[in-house]
């Protein structure tokens, strides 16, 4: 079945006459089920809609339109920042990679040193046998 989406006219309509039908003696019972059929609507609908103005005047406990729709505009509100939030973390991730300066006390790349030509050139090896330098 299609969802007929209705003006709010005809539901306020709809619901005051459920309502007052409910009020006249012996009209509690089918009162929907009767004013649904008189307008040509469903009656599954007309008992919701009469359910939620019911909820609306604080009659029946439950949330109310203004507060489902407020609900919704804040969790719409919640899933766009967090999206926002998202980009801007891996945007600023990005960034502060590419601005970082090169480290030069890196100790994952080091630069190559020099190759060791002799004794001067090694810091600490006065009085070692000459040997033990080679092997190093």
């Amino acid at each position: 079945m299609a969802n007929k989406k209705y003006p709010d006219e005809l539901k306020d309509r709809a619901v005051r006459l459920v309502l007052a039908a409910r009020d006249e003696p012996g009209g509690r019972r089918g009162a929907c089920a009767r004013v649904a059929q008189q307008l040509g609507l469903s009656p599954d609908s007309l008992r919701k809609w009469v359910a939620q103005a019911e909820i609306d005047r604080g009659v029946r406990p439950g949330t109310t339109t203004d507060d489902a729709t407020r609900l919704a505009e804040l969790e719409r509100e919640v899933r766009e920042l967090r999206r926002a939030n998202a980009i801007l973390k891996s945007a600023s991730a990005f960034f502060a990679a590419e601005l970082a300066p090169p480290r030069s006390d890196s100790r994952l790349h080091r630069h190559q040193q020099a190759r060791i030509r002799g004794r001067a050139d090694l810091q600490g090896t006065a009085g070692r046998p000459v040997e033990l330098l080679r092997s190093a």
